[in-house]
């Protein structure tokens, strides 16, 4: 099952970028509060992605994975993940799964590829709030981003295969992506293997920033 979720992670490809859509209703998606904050390790660099949902702030771990890491910071300091969406919940069990976020290949929006920086290197496995990468094959990751729920270390580099680039881990508002991968998806948008997880509406991030 985790191999299969392995495989779709790729950014669904567009050819010309479209306009976020509009926020979701509350009453679709209801707004969870902040969890209580955590003490940050002085390596992580803390992002809060203002989002329709509530707010989610992630710690990136420019020590770890400095290529991803700084990769990630780039779209955040150059304000390209504002008014994306998080378009993607899959679940793979009771309380697992990802919800994936990100620019799409927007051309507008989308910076080169960059290195990977599997978990053999990294240190950092996908336990429960990890962010990642998504990627078609190792070096064609850009700028897309997964959230796991749950603790999906099958998707760690293992036996020759490379896994994903993890970077970083959510420190407050796992309610919140909670809440995304609870949130409907429409049956019929996505496509092969994507089909039934596409959020809908998809959930706005309004904002992302860099917190003191």
């Amino acid at each position: 099952m985790i191999a299969a979720l392995a495989l779709l992670l790729a950014a669904p490809q567009v050819t010309a970028p479209a306009p976020p859509p509009p926020a979701p209703a509350a009453t679709s998606v209801p707004a969870a509060p902040p969890s209580p904050a955590a003490p940050v390790p002085a390596t992580l660099t803390r992002v809060v992605l203002t989002t329709a949902a509530g707010p989610i702030v992630i710690g990136v771990d420019t020590k770890a994975a400095p290529v991803t890491a700084a990769n990630f910071l780039k779209y955040v300091d150059g304000k390209r993940l504002d008014g994306t969406n998080f378009y993607r919940a899959v679940k793979v069990g009771d309380g697992y799964g990802l919800v994936q976020f990100g620019t799409r290949n927007d051309p507008k929006r989308t910076l080169p590829a960059i290195k990977h920086e599997p978990t053999t290197q990294t240190g950092l496995s996908h336990t429960d709030g990890t962010i990642s990468m998504a990627m078609a094959a190792p070096g064609t990751a850009t700028g897309d981003f997964f959230v796991t729920v749950g603790n999906l270390t099958s998707m760690d580099a293992a036996d020759g295969q490379p896994g994903f680039a993890a970077f970083g881990r959510v420190l407050e508002g796992m309610d919140v992506i909670r809440t995304i991968l609870a949130a409907p998806t429409s049956p019929t948008l996505g496509e092969g293997a994507m089909k039934g997880q596409m959020l809908a509406p998809a959930i706005r991030i309004v904002t992302a920033r860099r917190l003191p």
